[in-house]
């Protein structure tokens, strides 16, 4: 009788521990949800080169708006404020040159870092300006996930791609990682070896 018993709250704790993991899932799922669509402030520069990178991003509260920092002919900066319309009127603007395969956000080969303004807005902030899911498809596309990544310099995105970037990269390593830290490798051949030898 002990023994059905000891089963039996195996099983209930192995079942409180499945709807524990699912729940602690769906909120990661939700927070990053609410990353990807939450409003952004950011802070625009323009580069030597003509293109532009973000170096400050923050999430904020209002509506998101940015800095716009240009380079004269003579180098000097100026700065320019633009707000949620501007910049949603930019990101639509470059969102139908991704739908007709034009964007630069989806071309391969720049090896420079920046993009115009419109593709520096779209990459940083698509969520905010275009929705979770156009946000999500647009970061499904390798180019696209590239060249925005060479866009956005600030520390915020550096953060927020480093713990996306050690997912796939552990995703697309050859070694697998087991459930307590040794790789498949190592563990096949610790498992061939007979033990009391």
């Amino acid at each position: 009788m002990k023994h059905i018993t000891s089963i039996t709250s195996g099983v209930a704790l192995g079942t409180a521990g499945i709807a524990m993991m699912s729940i602690l899932a769906g909120c990661s799922s939700q927070q990053e949800e609410q990353q990807t669509t939450q409003n952004k402030y950011l802070v625009i520069e323009q580069q030597p080169n003509g293109k532009y990178v973000v170096v400050e991003e923050m999430p904020t509260e209002g509506p998101s708006r940015a800095i716009i920092r240009e380079r004269d002919e003579n180098g000097k900066i100026t700065e320019r404020f633009m707000n949620e319309d501007e910049m949603r009127a930019l990101a639509e603007q470059e969102y139908k040159k991704v739908q007709d395969g034009t964007s630069e956000t989806i071309q391969s080969g720049g090896e420079d870092a920046g993009m115009g303004i419109a593709g520096t807005i779209l990459a940083a902030a698509a969520g905010a300006m275009m929705g979770n899911m156009i946000a999500n498809s647009l970061m499904n596309n390798k180019n696209f996930s590239r060249n925005a990544a060479s866009a956005n310099k600030s520390a915020y995105s550096r953060s927020a791609r480093g713990g996306s970037s050690s997912k796939s990269s552990t995703r697309s390593s050859s070694t697998k990682k087991s459930f307590f830290g040794s790789s498949s490798k190592s563990s096949s051949r610790s498992s061939s070896r007979s033990y009391g030898s």
